[in-house]
């Protein structure tokens, strides 16, 4: 009996422990935003700066970077969108970065499941834009990317690490279409209401 009480209490324990996971050095976080009729999402991992000269160093300048950490960071959009001035389809893309001193090249790629940059293909970029660095007086201790709202219809990608942040404007590619689709989301509601109130 002793024996069977032992095991058990071994059993349960190991169950337990195995319910956690151990602490990520570069945690993976999810940012969404609502942009126009649809969301922009970004999944992406955070590494932290821990005492380490990071760009120009850790990333190196002029080489291709995942912009973040183990898996690629994936970015999707629910909407066609002008990224920064080009115009990309709905559909989830990698997020890679070509990081130098006073800009970087911002890229979309196919291939949003690849494991960091290691098997990045240039063949596959949908589009690239170049976008100036801004230093920060601050230092950002965890990698990280923000979606931040202008309008309706626009929203800043700001990513931010150290003391270096740049920004990626981010527009619906057709505001005109999205407004008659608006307005007619008001008529059918508007529509549903009245039936609603004669019931």
């Amino acid at each position: 009996m002793k024996k069977l009480l032992i095991a058990a209490f071994i059993s349960s324990t190991l169950f337990a422990y195995a319910q956690h996971t151990l602490p990520a050095a570069s945690p993976r976080q999810t940012v969404e935003q609502q942009f126009s009729t649809t969301k922009i999402s970004v999944d992406y991992g955070r590494p932290g700066v821990k005492g380490r000269k990071i760009f120009g160093d850790l990333v190196p300048y002029n080489k291709v970077w995942r912009a973040g950490a183990n898996g690629a960071t994936k970015i999707t959009f629910g909407q066609a969108v002008n990224f920064g001035g080009k115009t990309v389809p709905a559909g989830s893309y990698g997020l890679f970065v070509i990081p130098a001193e006073k800009e970087w090249k911002v890229i979309l790629n196919k291939d949003a499941q690849q494991w960091g940059a290691y098997a990045y293909d240039e063949k596959l970029n949908v589009t690239d834009i170049t976008v100036p660095v801004q230093k920060l007086s601050e230092k950002h201790e965890w990698f990280g990317i923000e979606l931040n709202p202008v309008d309706d219809n626009a929203v800043d990608m700001m990513v931010k690490w150290d003391q270096t942040k740049v920004t990626v404007p981010v527009k619906a590619a057709n505001p005109e279409t999205v407004t008659k689709v608006v307005e007619k989301l008001k008529e059918i509601r508007q529509i549903e209401r009245d039936a609603a109130a004669k019931k």
